[in-house]
């Protein structure tokens, strides 16, 4: 079988209001505020040239309301509507205990113990699959993913799309995606010319080369990175 390249299209929702707060917002829900449904029409019309030939988004409000006002305005352009598929394995990073909290105070309850002051320190003295381990640890319910935890889901989400049997070589995806997500595909699949110093911000772009043929750890190339 030949190589199987998909073009996918990340795009980070619509602002919500625990965005606005700098709360953490994983696994829970929140509305999109006006300036988020702005975003959404936003890479709507950033997006609107493209024939997708398949869209999915998480199953939390934010991403599916972002996701259908895209499509929307794709459709209005001209091209046939793909199906949305939600599903949970697109979701944002799980933050148990820590959902709804305000971010300096969570990432400082994570760090504290290993002496690093907030995430950004967490990330640069110990990497970022330690900052989803010691959120981990933190949670008094020890709810929050893990690093293993987190990446199974997300490898769950790219095998979802390379097994739908109508998309084929070249096809355009969209995928509506998260804030701290799109960091973590930045940096596992990035090269050191990528700035990783904060997420993609929210109606953002960000496009990957999905190579379906390959094992996961060698299938994604950043094409451009919250454009």
């Amino acid at each position: 079988m030949g190589t199987m390249i998909l073009h996918l299209h990340l795009v980070r929702h619509g602002q919500t209001t625990f965005n606005k707060y700098n709360r953490l917002q994983g696994w829970c829900n929140a509305p999109l505020t006006a300036s988020g449904l702005a975003d959404a029409d936003r890479a709507g019309r950033k997006l609107e040239g493209y024939d997708f030939a398949a869209a999915y988004c998480s199953d939390t409000s934010r991403a599916e309301i972002t996701a259908k006002r895209i499509l929307d305005i794709n459709e209005a352009a001209g091209h046939a509507r793909p199906e949305l598929t939600a599903d949970m394995h697109f979701r944002e990073q799980c933050y148990g205990y820590f959902e709804g909290q305000d971010m300096s105070l969570a990432w400082t309850a994570a760090g504290g113990p290993h002496g690093a002051k907030d995430y950004n320190d967490i990330v640069a003295k110990f990497g970022l699959a330690a900052s989803r381990d010691f959120l981990k640890e933190a949670d008094p319910f020890h709810d929050a993913e893990s690093d293993e935890e987190y990446w199974t889901r997300v490898e769950g989400a790219f095998q979802l799309i390379a097994s739908n049997p109508n998309l084929k070589d070249g096809d355009d995806v969209l995928q509506i995606s998260h804030g701290n997500t799109l960091l973590s595909l930045g940096h596992r699949f990035g090269g050191p010319d990528l700035d990783l110093s904060e997420r993609p911000a929210n109606g953002s772009v960000t496009v990957l080369d999905f190579d379906t043929t390959k094992p996961f750890s060698q299938a994604v190339t950043i094409v451009s990175y919250g454009k």
